[in-house]
């Protein structure tokens, strides 16, 4: 159980590690930058920990039940992606609230700008819902599979 643990917290540090690297590249922040190289820290010991434990002790590796691995990486890949369209939502969102990105036609409604939807925020959007598709349904197939 340790290891299937230790790979699951792999799994989260090194996703970590990619949004932190995401984020320095875009805003230039020292605070990422730390939270960067911290994962790298912590990726190489849970990668070291993981291989002495699968040199001293093989056996343990034989047991790990990778279809759970997978099921529980995909539901997190899953639950991931959602995350991720919501928050593309709620930019979008609070963006068209603001005076500056729409204005009021001739009769009274109001018509947003361009200024809105970034095309970065679209090409993001529409390059996580096929994870989120088939992940999720992975992870609902095997949930359902699981309890009948």
């Amino acid at each position: 159980m340790a290891v299937i643990l230790s790979f699951l917290l792999l799994f989260v540090s090194v996703t970590l590690h990619v949004f932190y690297l995401v984020g320095y590249i875009q805003s230039r922040d020292e605070k990422k930058l730390k939270k960067y190289i911290s994962t790298t820290i912590t990726n190489v010991l849970i990668s070291a920990a993981l291989i002495f434990l699968s040199l001293y002790r093989p056996e343990q590796i034989r047991k790990i039940n990778f279809s759970l691995i997978l099921w529980l990486i995909s539901g997190f890949i899953m639950v991931v992606m959602l995350f991720v369209q919501i928050a593309i939502f709620r930019k979008i969102y609070q963006r068209s609230q603001m005076p500056e990105n729409y204005h009021l036609n001739f009769f009274g409604k109001k018509v947003l700008h361009s200024s809105v939807v970034k095309p970065i925020e679209v090409i993001i959007f529409f390059s996580a819902m096929p994870f989120f598709c088939v992940t999720g349904a992975y992870f609902v197939a095997k949930l359902i599979h699981f309890f009948v």
